[in-house]
């Protein structure tokens, strides 16, 4: 007996087709590479079918993936009856509500099913064209079939390096978000910009949270809508943090500025920007996991600019691997790949294996686990702090890679107040490469023998003073006597 001919996702249900419209709206790979054949009739819901009607008609029109908002927009200004409207805005909740778990196979089945109902139209154009018994069509029907079997595929894999010149030679091309730290920011040619991901190396104890937190302040600042999500710190404790950021008072006075710092939150509410604070457990938490956190955020209006993932070492591999090396590479790679597929910046922090708690500098070499974590990242800054400088809240900076700016630079003994969440290069923010920061020491060891030599001959000379000072003074005594 033949199987029943599908010509719409009505066999799927309408659970189905709420996830398919939101992969639609919250994945922007996905949506570019359906949103060609993909049909309105193939919901057959009159408000699913209007509503996909609609994300088609903006990538057409404007060459944009709409968002919720963007969709709810339009949807409500074509419709001018409020029945319907209910009922529409009724239909994006559920949307909106659905599961994003089973998000491959939604995708996997959708794209299937277009790519079989463009493959039975061109078998229906060959058949018209076989039938007319046109001998010279044959090239035509095989254009005809290689243009179905196409359908689906990544239109972005290759370009042409001729090709639009004007927007590649255009200043601000990478549109960078800044970091806050104004010699940083220099180095990085302005900043992170969307699809790049930057790694924080540092040991443990030095600041690691308070960097990420200080460019995640800024870029809220900035009017970004930013995403910070970490694993061992309470919310509160972060929500401190940056108060302590915005205001300069160190977080152990912050309750002694209750007043200003709760007219300061309402100033701050006024502004664009938006930063929203996730906790994962790090039992368990996976980038698939993280992935489909941020889809189901965009599904609900907020889509990040930027996110910093506090860190990548409490991230697990989303299978298991024989070897744990393996399988934080693979874990620094899926999250490069979430930053490409969501248009994003990407912010993380890896931990320094156990010599680089007493180096001078932290390398490259001094990441704890898989080097892959640094093959993987565009740009490595490091930070390391004696106990000296843990003391006086200063720290040592290192440009460890960069593909879009200078590396190797070295800036000693920046301000990095990890009370105040308050980095700043100061007069250091010209920096110095690794050979000269080498030499600045050799010469400042050089200069530390010196200064303890000198003060071993003032201490000699001061005894040799003393000590001739005594015999003279002895001499004297045995005068008086005599």
């Amino acid at each position: 007996m033949a199987k029943q001919l599908r010509e719409d996702f009505s066999y799927l249900g309408n659970e189905y087709q709420y996830k398919l419209i939101l992969q639609l709206l919250t994945d922007r790979r996905f949506a570019n590479s359906i949103i060609d054949i993909i049909n309105p009739k193939y919901f057959k819901d009159t408000n699913l079918s209007l509503i996909v009607s609609t994300i088609i008609d903006a990538k057409e029109q404007d060459d944009t993936i709409i968002d919720k908002q963007g969709l709810e927009y339009r949807l409500l200004e074509k419709i001018p009856d409020e029945l319907n409207r209910r009922a529409l805005i009724s239909e994006l909740r559920k949307i909106e509500n659905s599961n994003l778990n089973d998000s491959i196979y939604v995708q996997e089945s959708a794209m299937k099913f277009c790519k079989q109902q463009e493959l039975k139209k061109s078998v229906g154009e060959i058949s018209r064209i076989i039938e007319n018994g046109d001998i010279d069509s044959y090239d035509e029907c095989e254009k005809i079939l290689r243009k179905a079997l196409e359908h689906g595929d990544s239109r972005d894999d290759v370009v042409d390096v001729l090709e639009n010149v004007d927007n590649v030679l255009v200043d601000d091309f990478r549109n960078p978000i800044p970091t806050g730290i104004e010699g940083l920011d220099e180095v990085m040619d302005g900043g992170l910009s969307k699809g790049e991901l930057a790694v924080i190396l540092a040991p443990f104890g030095v600041g690691k949270t308070t960097m990420i937190t200080k460019i995640a302040n800024t870029a809220m600042n900035l009017g970004k809508n930013v995403l910070q999500i970490f694993f061992e710190d309470n919310p509160k404790v972060i929500q401190r943090k940056h108060l302590a950021c915005w205001s300069g008072y160190a977080l152990n006075d912050l309750s002694l500025h209750k007043d200003k710092l709760k007219e300061m939150v309402e100033l701050m509410k006024t502004k664009q920007g938006v930063l929203k604070l996730k906790k994962f457990s790090s039992d368990g938490t996976t980038i698939p996991v993280i992935r489909n956190y941020i889809r189901k955020l965009s599904a609900q209006g907020f889509r990040p600019d930027i996110v910093l993932l506090d860190y990548i070492d409490c991230v697990e591999p989303s299978k298991k691997f024989t070897d744990a090396n393996v399988g934080e590479g693979s874990v620094m790679r899926q999250f490069e790949s979430l930053l490409s597929e969501f248009d994003i910046a990407g912010w993380t922090a890896v931990q320094g294996n156990r010599s680089s708690i007493k180096a001078d500098v932290v390398e490259s070499d001094q990441i704890g686990g898989s080097i892959k974590k640094g093959q993987i990242g565009h740009f490595i800054v490091s930070i390391a702090k004696s106990l000296d400088q843990k003391e006086s809240g200063t720290a040592t900076m290192a440009i460890l890679k960069s593909r879009f700016g200078k590396d190797g630079i070295v800036f000693q003994d920046i301000t990095f107040d990890n009370a105040r969440i308050q980095i700043d290069m100061g007069e250091n923010k010209g920096g110095r490469t690794y050979s000269e920061q080498k030499e600045h020491k050799k010469v400042s060891e050089q200069q530390r023998v010196r200064e303890i030599y000198e003060q071993k001959q003032n201490r000699d000379n001061i005894l040799n003073k003393e000590v001739v000072l005594n015999t003279l003074i002895n001499e004297n005594l045995n005068k008086e006597e005599i």
